[in-house]
């Protein structure tokens, strides 16, 4: 199989490593184009996004890693985006950084009274803090609100591509909190594939989740890809990589899944254009 992948992080946010070295690799394991794509800045005081004040530097940096490696790797300079209404979101971040594409993510929902925004995909005793302080513990209405911003960032500042679309699940706690194929939760879904197609963005298949431990799936569930090939919405297969080990882990069974769904193709940024490859393979 030859693999790519589009959503991976450096040192320039909370990954582990060069962008130069996640390139090495790339080229080690004969990946035809690679995307680095480092957490957009954020005005809020957080160890994980790159700061505002290496945007020139991030952009230069991925420049001069695209003339350098111009005869063994396609290079591209992308985004993880966050969605926060008001605050943030992909076009504006898009044109700022004069990126190749942007992946739009929601990793917050809506705000503690001291105006932070609710960190959902973080630390557990802070996901249960907001439930209890924003949602009064009523974790329907949470899961609903945070797949209401997915939809709403998907209709008012679409990215190329939605990121790891039903990540909050890792909060679940086993099914206790709540079960992803609960009749709600299944309409939340849907409603947001739905908007998704609609637009016809592409969604990534994300497999941190699964080398990480904290999931026995990838980003979106199975049942969940068999609803978006349905409704024919074309998919990324990605890694998520914050160390360069990472970058096609979990790829090979991941894929064989995929196959099994009647996923035959794979939407990849070559020669600076978004085509869809057949059987994964460029």
């Amino acid at each position: 199989m030859t693999y790519t992948n589009y959503h991976s992080h450096c040192y320039f946010c909370d990954g582990k490593d060069t962008p130069e070295v996640y390139l090495q690799r790339a080229i080690q394991l004969g990946m035809p184009a690679y995307g680095i794509s480092s957490h957009a800045p954020l005005p809020y005081e957080l160890s994980w996004p790159m700061k505002e004040a290496d945007r020139e530097s991030y952009v230069r940096e991925i420049e001069r890693l695209k003339e350098k490696y111009t005869n063994q790797i396609e290079v591209y300079r992308g985004l993880e985006v966050d969605f926060i209404p008001g605050v943030v979101g992909p076009s504006w971040v898009k044109d700022t950084f004069s990126l190749d594409y942007t992946i739009g993510s929601v990793h917050f929902v809506d705000f503690f009274t001291n105006g932070f925004p609710w960190e959902i995909d973080g630390r557990h005793q802070v996901f249960l803090q907001g439930l209890q302080e924003i949602f009064a513990n009523n974790i329907e209405a949470a899961i609903c609100r945070y797949y209401a911003l997915v939809r709403q960032m998907v209709r008012e500042d679409p990215p190329d591509i939605v990121g790891h679309l039903d990540k909050i699940k890792i909060q679940s706690e086993g099914s206790k909190l709540f079960n992803e194929r609960a009749t709600w939760y299944e309409a939340e879904v849907e409603k947001t594939l739905d908007s998704i197609a609609e637009v016809g963005l592409i969604m990534e298949v994300n497999t941190r989740g699964i080398y990480k431990q904290l999931t026995p799936e990838p980003y979106p569930s199975y049942w969940i890809l068999e609803r978006m090939r349905e409704r024919n919405i074309p998919i990324m297969l990605n890694s998520d990589a914050h160390h360069p080990r990472e970058i096609s882990s979990h790829f090979a069974e991941v894929t064989a899944r995929l196959s099994a769904i009647g996923y035959e193709q794979v939407r990849v940024l070559y020669q600076g254009v978004w085509q869809d490859v057949a059987r994964f393979k460029i």
